[in-house]
């Protein structure tokens, strides 16, 4: 604790704290929790998007055979052009929000090449798709875990160090202040007999 003068100007910068404190200290909670509830959905919402893969490469299994034929489906028939995404604000955070992407297929001769082609490159869309919603929603999650981080560092400052420590700074101020004036009205009152007795013993002397 930082040393602090034991003056009635101090006292009322400690109470000013005080209030501050205990004024933040809620919202500084309330944010907690709503990060908490955010990021639990972020999570739930990644578990989803594996899960849909999961089936999607479940499918695709029946089609490993055709994909093995040399030179009709290979990595070069599809690429991402772009990825579409908008700008969130959760609990004050700036975040990602995944809207979708482009492709572009390449070229390739509809009479040389088997019906099942077109298909096999929509199922691909879909599951690019699902990668990079995923990227998308992770990168939301790390954000918000960075803030819960830091939003906790603060709940834990004002409810553990601050609050305290003010507490203690206005207990501490008190009793010196209490002691001072107790001090000052002792000394008043001797003070007040000693001029009794000098008048007392003055007019004796008369």
């Amino acid at each position: 604790m930082a040393k602090i003068k034991l003056t009635k100007n101090e006292l009322k910068k400690q109470k000013d704290s005080l209030k501050m404190y205990q004024r933040y200290l809620p919202t500084l909670m309330l944010k907690k929790q709503q990060l908490q509830a955010e990021i639990r959905g972020t999570e739930i919402r990644i578990k989803e998007l594996h899960e849909d893969k999961e089936r999607f490469d479940e499918a695709f299994k029946s089609w490993i055979a055709v994909f093995g034929e040399k030179g009709i489906f290979t990595p070069a028939i599809l690429r991402i052009t772009k990825i579409k995404t908008s700008q969130g604000n959760i609990a004050g955070v700036a975040i990602p929000i995944f809207e979708g992407a482009e492709f572009e297929s390449a070229a390739y001769d509809l009479l040389k090449t088997p019906l099942w082609l077109d298909l096999a490159v929509e199922k691909m869309k879909q599951v690019f798709l699902l990668d990079l919603e995923a990227q998308v929603v992770e990168e939301q999650r790390k954000r918000l875990d960075h803030e819960l981080r830091i939003t906790t560092q603060r709940v834990n400052l004002f409810e553990k160090i601050k609050i305290p420590e003010t507490k203690g700074s206005i207990k501490k101020i008190q009793v010196y202040l209490g002691d001072q004036q107790t001090s000052a009205v002792v000394r008043g009152k001797i003070a007040k007999r000693g001029l009794a007795r000098a008048a007392e013993a003055a007019k004796g002397g008369v």
